[in-house]
């Protein structure tokens, strides 16, 4: 065999070597380029919810000031009631009677079973009627009575109670339960208070918590849902009415933080389109083997004409500073990445987003 063809045999077997390596190391910088492109698109995310969130926080402090607040009225409240409570029970039990001692109790009782909270009209109105009884009944000083008994949640069937308010004495006892129901309101209203608290804190910590886990989870789409309506319910409140139509599904196989940023973008837009007035509803229902979550809100709609660019990049129909134009791009990348979808139908006055997640 000719020594050259040798050479070319090596040659041959050299160039297969080269054109593998280089190969390898494209599809090394092509792994790379996906990671960062990975990494950039939670970090855009991660900033377009801590965008959010700083536009949201002052109201967020004012939801939280306002059960602190509740908790120290009350407190101050009990503190009080306490005070008047130690200084007043022990001359009053000297006075009564063991029947009269019952009644107290019974009307004490009677104090701690749940009222409705009244209007100042209902209170009006109450107080009006259970005068009327007391003096059809012939109850001395019926007015302040009545008044009251309405306070401590007396509202109802007042007969099993009407021998103890014609005692002479009535007042001092009448007096003592007041102070002792008091204390029980407002025990309630620190609790209340607590747990409102506690709910915001919580829903801020799951807002902004950044996962960057590749690995996704089961999870109940409607408590993401909830999360991110109590992260904006000062906005809410100033206004819109948000009805909840929640049917029971399935939990699904999905990146939870990723979809409260689905719903973040939705519902921050369906907010400005109502100008914090209006209606939004929410519904949440299975079809078709795939989990459906329907935003609608009664804003002024989108134009036809923009419909089909909404979800471009960079492309926003809000004043300069106010938008990126990013937020349903971001939200449509991260509903390609579920393998989902979303859909629009607009008109004035009714505008629908629904989300597609595929059920796991």
């Amino acid at each position: 065999m000719p020594n050259d063809s040798v050479i070319w045999v090596a040659r041959d077997i050299s160039d297969r070597k080269a054109a593998e390596e280089a190969l390898h190391q494209k599809n090394e910088q092509l792994a790379n380029t996906l990671q960062e492109l990975k990494l950039t698109q939670q970090e855009l995310i991660q900033s377009e919810k801590m965008a959010a969130l700083g536009q949201l926080i002052a109201g967020i402090a004012h939801e939280i000031n306002t059960p602190l607040g509740a908790i120290r009225a009350s407190i101050g409240n009990i503190s009080t009631a306490l005070d008047n409570s130690i200084r007043q029970l022990p001359r009053l039990f000297q006075q009564l009677s063991l029947e009269q001692q019952t009644y107290f109790f019974a009307l004490l009782e009677a104090t701690r079973q749940s009222q409705p909270i009244l209007s100042f009209r209902e209170e009006r109105l109450l107080k009006r009627a259970l005068k009327k009884e007391l003096e059809t009944q012939g109850v001395e000083d019926a007015d302040t009575i009545a008044a009251t008994l309405v306070k401590i949640g007396i509202t109802q069937d007042i007969t099993p109670f009407l021998p103890l308010l014609q005692y002479p004495n009535h007042s001092l006892i009448l007096e003592a339960v007041y102070n002792l129901s008091m204390q029980q309101n407002n025990s309630d209203n620190i609790i209340l208070a607590v747990e409102r608290a506690s709910k915001i804190v919580f829903a801020l910590k799951s807002y902004a918590r950044q996962n960057n886990s590749s690995q996704m989870t089961m999870t109940q789409v409607t408590e993401g849902i909830d999360v991110v309506l109590t992260i904006y319910q000062n906005m809410l409140k100033q206004g819109i009415e948000v009805i909840k139509k929640y049917q029971q599904v399935p939990p699904i196989l999905c990146y939870a933080e990723e979809l409260n940023q689905v719903w973040t973008n939705l519902l921050h837009n369906a907010i400005q389109a109502m100008s914090n007035r209006g209606r939004l509803e929410i519904n949440v229902f299975e079809e078709n083997r795939q989990l459906v979550v329907q935003l609608t809100d009664s804003g002024s709609g989108i134009p036809p004409e923009i419909k089909e660019r909404i979800f471009d990049p960079f492309f926003t129909t809000k004043p300069a500073g106010e938008g990126s134009g990013l937020g349903l791009d971001i939200v449509r990348k991260i509903l390609d990445k579920h393998q989902g979808k979303i859909e629009v139908n607009s008109q004035p006055g009714r505008t629908t987003f629904s989300v597609l997640l595929p059920i796991r």
